[in-house]
């Protein structure tokens, strides 16, 4: 079984709880290719084509898989090896994931660092999280401009000298007011209005760049919002899908901070991870572009309320408009149209809303039964 099967196996492990066995695979790396900064660099280096007869040797950036991207680090180690996960991150990072395996401090906005991980690691695949999201990026905007911006060009350059694999995910925020919203296509017109917009159109463009102009083998895929039941709600956008199954299951009460008919597309974090595992499995001559949307379901506050209340009818729900949340939303997407992830690697998802819901309930109600007993 490829790795990317197997862990997109685990990944749905980590929720559901299922055993799964992996046989051995191989990877072919790609000849090392040349970034602007190794041209330019007065620095010295070697560069040393390799490839990996075992596992690859995969780096994570930022939010020890993120918040909502957050794998079972743990059984993928025991899956794949000990040593062929490193997560890294600014923060100090909780004992379960300092003691399952490899982590290491890592600050993108140090080139010369993340140069030391990739090499002294032998690092073949970059997955790279790290980003301030929509609401708290408008907060700090330079910030937001220095993370995801200037920390973005730092992974372009590393990935491109040393032959990497790389992945960025970007998101419904790199639409626009101006943009078709249902449905809205691989390619239309963007333009967005947040720094997380802006920042997320700048990866996908300089992304696609490096992969024409230096071979850099890069993939991105535009996430809808993510929904995932061991997470907290992280500052972004579509968190109030996460925080509705929170709220109603510790205090049957739950205040929306959009209104009630807002649309936007919705994925449970399950097919986002399969989604993501499978654009990097895809052969490179399947991918007719390097960024494609992705989808799953699209639903407002009031039919996620509503499919909640089927299963608890006692939940209450009200609604307190946070206009700078509303209006990044009206500016959003309503529905992707990912006919072109459908046709090029067989993309599917496989939860809709009622699906969707049930999962949340059962996973965070069985966390909260726990809590009690504890």
């Amino acid at each position: 079984m490829p790795v990317i099967r197997a862990l997109s196996t685990v990944a749905k492990q980590a929720l559901q709880g299922f055993g799964c066995e992996c046989q051995p695979f191989t990877i072919a790396v790609r000849s090392i290719s040349f970034s602007p900064r190794q041209v330019t660099s007065d620095a010295s280096f070697h560069s040393v084509s390799f490839s990996e007869t075992a596992h690859p040797k995969v780096l994570i950036t930022g939010k020890f898989l993120g918040q909502t991207f957050s794998l079972d680090v743990v059984s993928c180690r025991k899956q794949f090896g000990n040593n062929n996960v490193i997560l890294s991150d600014i923060r100090k990072p909780p004992s379960h994931v300092f003691h399952s395996g490899p982590f290491i401090y890592s600050d993108i906005l140090d080139y010369k660092n993340l140069r030391e991980i990739v090499v002294n690691n032998r690092i073949t695949w970059l997955i790279h999280y790290s980003a301030l999201l929509s609401a708290v990026g408008e907060a700090n905007v330079s910030l937001a401009r220095s993370v995801n911006i200037t920390g973005l060009h730092n992974i372009l350059d590393i990935a491109a000298e040393h032959g990497l694999r790389l992945f960025v995910p970007s998101t419904i925020g790199a639409f626009g007011p101006t943009s078709p919203r249902n449905p809205t296509p691989d390619l239309c017109v963007q333009r967005p209005r947040t720094i997380y917009g802006v920042s997320k159109v700048h990866a996908e463009l300089m992304g696609e760049y490096y992969h024409h102009r230096y071979g850099l083998d890069f993939r991105c895929l535009r996430y809808p919002g993510i929904i995932s039941a061991d997470s907290q709600p992280g500052g972004g956008t579509t968190d109030y899908a996460v925080q509705i199954f929170h709220d109603a299951i510790k205090t049957g009460k739950f205040e929306c901070n959009l209104k009630p008919d807002t649309r936007l597309p919705m994925m449970y974090i399950d097919d986002c991870l399969r989604a993501t595992l499978e654009v990097m499995e895809a052969p490179a001559e399947s991918l007719s572009m390097r960024t494609y949307n992705i989808n799953a379901m699209s639903f407002t506050p009031e039919e996620l309320a509503t499919e909640v209340q089927k299963h608890m009818p006692d939940v209450q729900v009200t609604y307190k408009v946070d206009h700078v949340r509303q209006a990044i939303a009206d500016s959003w997407p309503q529905n992707f149209d990912d006919s072109n992830a459908r046709k090029d690697w067989g993309w599917k998802h496989d939860y809709d809303l009622p699906e969707l819901v049930q999962t949340m309930l059962n996973f965070i109600g069985s966390d909260s039964r726990v809590a009690r007993v504890n």
